[in-house]
């Protein structure tokens, strides 16, 4: 057993018996002090020793509580700044989501002033789908924040990221750019060939997607830009959605479809933009 531990538990009992052994050692001194003779000199030779043993005894009680207050008060005193750090740490946490928040505000803004077709509204993602079969997130806005189905959902620097596919008052769902169900008309490269993003399973996986149903005679290559076409009215022209990072071609040398990197990982996002309204150029 520690120490601590065994004066916690018998340090009242012990420091009884000591208190009685030093009073029992006064009377006895006290009694011998008034005897003569041959006991004076017994009296000499013995209370000196038990005098200091008792004096010993008591100053070592008086230590070990000491310790123990000493002890208690460090811990309580470590607490409380462990206390303080959680609370500090806490505060910078916020102060960093807050400067990060902001980052992005003025990242919009600057973008939106080139867009001022677009009405956007800010929200916070709140949830993750967790399937493995989808890639979808839940944000805490809805109908009530003037967000309606198929709205368009892009970052604060007009990547696309994805589109709202189920909705509720203060909620709603998107699915991402990379979702398997994922069908946006798309533009790529120089000559800006059409075509369409559609999600694939495997691709989904690796974080990236694919533009297929090219137009016929369509010559794309690495690194060339990809962007919403705007037909079909879901999605305002001229979004980012990334770019080529690997072309497929049949054995004739014809291009079928191309793999598109997104300018926005997806897994990295805490805060998107919909966007509520647009002008639909046709």
């Amino acid at each position: 057993m520690k120490l601590k531990q065994y004066v916690s538990k018998y340090g009242v009992r012990l420091a009884i018996v000591i208190v009685i052994v030093a009073l029992i050692t006064l009377a006895v001194t006290n009694v011998l002090n008034g005897r003569a003779g041959l006991l004076k000199n017994a009296d000499g030779a013995l209370k000196s020793p038990v005098q200091k043993a008792a004096t010993a005894l008591l100053d070592w009680v008086e230590g070990i509580y000491g310790y123990l207050y000493e002890y208690d008060r460090l811990v309580e005193e470590n607490e409380h700044l462990r206390a303080e750090n959680a609370e500090l740490r806490e505060a910078n946490r916020n102060y960093s989501e807050l400067e990060a928040e902001n980052e992005r505000l003025r990242t919009l803004f600057g973008w939106a002033q080139k867009r001022t077709d677009l009405v956007l509204e800010s929200a916070k993602i709140v949830a993750w789908d967790a399937s493995n079969y989808t890639s979808a997130f839940t944000i805490g806005k809805g109908e009530r924040s003037g967000i309606a189905l198929g709205d368009c959902v892009v970052t604060e620097y007009g990547a696309l990221v994805g589109q709202v596919i189920e909705l509720g008052s203060d909620w709603a769902t998107i699915r991402t750019i990379i979702d398997v169900d994922m069908d946006v008309g798309a533009l790529v490269g120089e000559d800006r060939y059409a075509g369409v993003i559609t999600g694939e399973f495997s691709l989904m996986k690796q974080g990236l997607t694919r533009i297929t149903y090219l137009s016929s005679g369509a010559h794309i290559f690495q690194r060339d830009e990809v962007l919403t076409s705007g037909k079909g009215g879901s999605f305002p022209a001229g979004l980012l959605i990334g770019e080529v990072s690997t072309v497929m071609t049949e054995s004739g040398g014809q291009v079928t479809y191309g793999i598109v990197t997104p300018t926005c990982d997806v897994s990295r996002l805490s805060q998107v933009f919909i966007i509520k309204d647009f002008e639909i150029v046709e």
